[in-house]
């Protein structure tokens, strides 16, 4: 998506982000540049379109087999700060991405031999029911052939016509998954959890073998290989703006991940990449910001 942000009396700046892009942002700058990482979505024909798809391409992410739509445009959000808490104006109505799985044979392209593919509840609520189908079963598919697929709930409650729309889409993805990354606070507002272990509890009851809880500046809640271990969170005296916190949590835990580190110190350097990114404005940390935090974690 288009981001709009510090409009301090009227000027604003344009820049790119949205969930899945800030995580995958994140984990282009901590993995090696030799391997490829892209962004499969689907795009619009103006030039805001070109300027997003060169945006990536001049920091090393490509856009696989993702179509080119005709007559659509990127979705478009604007950032107001209260302090350093965010809220979000979002314009997406005719947004390209709304149509990414709806050429069947694209997408199953783009996802092929992939060894991570990372989606979100967002990559769910904005697609056709049918659309939703079909992603879901190209990530099955793409599992099956190898892939690990990674997945944040994500919720959003004005996303959807309803909670139990929500919970069906998000039971049907997280059967296909092999890590999940919720948010308590989420997951509490959708599914009625009482607390981080009762979301561990359900997620690892659907399958997930890999189960990280975060909840904001409260020790995450990590369940994996045969095991459940409580990461503390790292203080931060003065953030200045949280956007992008968890998705940067996210792209770090996954780059952790694909760097053979264990659950646990992925965790502790997902916690330290998302303690630098709030200490910056908007969602894009410098990718050097971000490799120095994760080398020191």
């Amino acid at each position: 998506m288009l981001e709009l942000s510090g409009g301090k009396e009227g000027n604003w700046r344009m820049g790119y982000a949205g969930d899945t892009f800030n995580t995958l942002w994140a984990i282009r700058g901590l993995i090696p540049p030799a391997i490829p990482a892209d962004y499969v979505s689907a795009f619009g024909d103006d030039p805001f379109s070109k300027q997003q798809r060169d945006f990536f391409a001049q920091h090393g992410i490509g856009t696989a087999a993702s179509p080119v739509i005709p007559g659509r445009r990127p979705g478009l959000y604007a950032i107001t700060l209260d302090g350093a808490e965010r809220s979000f104006t979002y314009w997406r109505a005719d947004s390209a991405a709304r149509l990414l799985a709806n050429d069947r044979d694209a997408l199953g392209k783009s996802l092929q031999g992939r060894e991570l593919i990372y989606f979100s509840g967002i990559t769910l609520a904005i697609l056709e029911h049918s659309a939703r189908a079909t992603l879901v079963a190209a990530l099955r598919q793409a599992r099956e052939a190898g892939s690990r697929i990674a997945f944040d709930p994500n919720y959003r409650p004005r996303l959807w016509t309803s909670p139990e729309q929500a919970r069906m889409a998000f039971d049907d993805a997280l059967s296909a998954c092999d890590i999940a990354l919720p948010t308590f606070p989420d997951e509490a507002a959708l599914y009625g959890d009482a607390g981080p272990q009762e979301t561990l509890e359900r997620m690892k009851k659907a399958g997930v073998r890999e189960v990280v809880v975060k909840n904001g500046s409260e020790p995450t809640l990590l369940s994996a290989e045969g095991k459940d271990i409580s990461i503390p969170a790292l203080h931060v005296e003065k953030p200045v703006d949280t956007t992008g916190a968890g998705d940067s949590f996210n792209g770090a835990y996954l780059a952790a991940r694909l760097e053979g580190n264990t659950p646990e110190d992925a965790a502790r350097r997902a916690h330290r990449v998302a303690a630098t990114v709030i200490q910056v404005y908007g969602a894009l940390a410098p990718f050097e910001v971000l490799r120095e935090a994760f080398q020191r974690a």
